[in-house]
């Protein structure tokens, strides 16, 4: 199975539709969080044209 090719900006848009919001960036990297009963969660998303692949 073929991975798409997604940018920063994508990622983004995805998280921010489930709940995350951003509550910085510094240079090329967005961090954002998203409260729940559990915790915080934080993911930083690089702002790339096209983000690698792992598996």
């Amino acid at each position: 199975m073929r991975l798409p090719v997604v940018s920063g900006e994508n990622v983004i848009k995805a998280l921010h539709k489930v709940g995350f919001r951003v509550v910085r960036q510094k240079g090329s990297h967005v961090r954002l969080e998203k409260k729940t009963e559990k915790g915080t969660i934080k993911v930083t998303v690089p702002l790339h044209p096209a983000l690698k692949k792992e598996l």
